[in-house]
């Protein structure tokens, strides 16, 4: 799978009516941990055994989406699971914080 680019146009049908985990990345352009996260986050995405659908949220470009999640620093990725949040991570962590995260609520 590869990362998708959420926009206010694509973020309802996308993420919210999504079945299973969905992590959304929200970022932006300036902050040097949204670009460092970058290359670990769609990594992940790409693994072949991957049990999450991953997204992300440029909140420059969309800042409605990023102020109905209270989104107040990033990098933050929310975990979403049959489209509700159910976890969130501010700031960068190791790739294996979000990977146990994601093993987590895919078994639950």
């Amino acid at each position: 799978m590869k990362v998708v680019s959420l926009n206010n146009n694509n973020f309802e049908t996308q993420v919210l009516k999504h079945s299973g985990v969905y992590a959304v990345r929200f970022w932006a352009e300036w902050c040097g941990p949204c670009r460092a996260m970058e290359p670990m986050y769609k990594a992940m995405a790409e693994e072949p055994a991957a049990k999450a659908s991953f997204g992300e949220v440029d909140i420059d470009k969309s800042p409605e989406i990023a102020a109905a999640f209270g989104i107040r620093g990033v990098p933050t990725v929310i975990l979403f699971k049959d489209g509700k949040p159910v976890e969130q991570v501010v700031g960068l962590r190791e790739k294996s914080k979000y990977a146990a995260l994601i093993e987590q609520l895919a078994a639950s």
